[in-house]
């Protein structure tokens, strides 16, 4: 059995990295700009024989690829699915990606896929059903997987274990690695009430391997994570803590809305050079300026738990 603790710490800090648009496909082959590595969403590119493929394959000539998925469903209670591994591991096999990367959370049961990134309720019982399927994916992979933690809108009456405590104990029973979406923290956090300080610092900061960055929406109560604008200064801030605590680490900007030119989805990646300094006054709490909310509509297909959370509880969730 492969030691995948020793993998997962040994994996490399690329650099900044941005994620791979189709709008931006003739750019990046005419012109190869100067950015460290891609990021792709695995389910784009694996059922594609087509153009994809074909400049996935120029561009990972030139670039270290990363794949990043969305529909593994680590945490769901249907059996996992082996021909979706199957298809994964034959793109690993072609791009030899630097590290593959899902969610923790589940998308469906009863084989019903509700297309998005639902999340798990945070207990001792999740984390024994998680950690056994980490372990067959990852002795099916023969790699270790790195997992993100989600944007979340709700949480569980039942769960009793801070998400950094369940990451801490997910990868020290398996060996998997962590992608520290700090925008996600964020979100999360002034949605179910907890400090994003106090989650970036309990994590495994050696198991993780990635960092996202991405812009969201404030819609007053709640926050909707959209990756359509910029990314915001208290996230920035948040980056900076994070950056000090895993002394580095692989860092990826996201943009899946609205998305810009290249030149100027580049030129936010680059501001990610301003927070990576070892600077000691820290923010104890990222502030939210009124500037950020927005009525934009919600993009989550769950409306009612994401605009209500609070109704929720009647559901088991609070």
């Amino acid at each position: 059995m492969p030691n995948f603790h020793r993998q997962t710490e040994a994996s490399p800090n690329l650099g900044l990295g941005l994620g791979l648009r189709s709008q931006h496909f003739n750019e990046i082959l005419d012109n190869k700009p100067k950015v460290d590595w891609f990021e792709i969403i695995s389910e784009n590119f694996m059922d594609s024989g087509g153009r994809p493929r074909h400049v996935l394959r120029q561009i990972a000539a030139d670039y270290p690829i990363v794949m990043h998925g969305v529909s593994l469903s680590i945490g769901s209670t249907d059996e996992l699915d082996f021909t979706y591994l199957k298809r994964l591991k034959q793109l690993i096999d072609e791009v030899q990606p630097a590290w593959v990367s899902d969610h923790l959370c589940w998308t469906g049961a009863l084989s019903l896929n509700s297309h998005d990134l639902l999340p798990l309720p945070l207990t001792a019982e999740a984390l024994r059903h998680v950690c056994q399927r980490v372990d067959q994916v990852q002795s099916f992979l023969q790699r270790p997987i790195v997992l993100e933690n989600p944007s979340t809108y709700l949480s569980y009456t039942q769960s009793h274990i801070p998400e950094w405590e369940f990451f801490s104990a997910l990868t020290a029973q398996t060996g998997c690695g962590m992608l520290l979406d700090v925008n996600n923290v964020f979100v999360s956090a002034f949605n179910n009430d907890f400090d994003p300080i106090e989650y970036i610092e309990g994590l495994p900061h050696q198991s993780i391997v990635q960092m996202h960055l991405a812009g969201h929406q404030h819609c007053g109560d709640y926050i909707i994570d959209t990756h359509d604008s910029p990314v915001t200064n208290a996230v920035w801030q948040l980056f900076n803590l994070a950056w000090q605590r895993t002394q580095g680490c692989a860092t990826c900007l996201e943009w899946d809305g609205n998305i810009p030119t290249f030149s100027a989805y580049h030129q936010e990646l680059l501001k990610a050079k301003q927070y990576m300094s070892n600077i000691s006054n820290i923010i104890t709490e990222p502030h939210i300026n009124e500037t950020e909310i927005s009525t934009a509509a919600v993009s989550n297909p769950i409306d009612f738990m994401i605009s209500k959370p609070h109704l929720a509880a009647t559901q088991g969730v609070k």
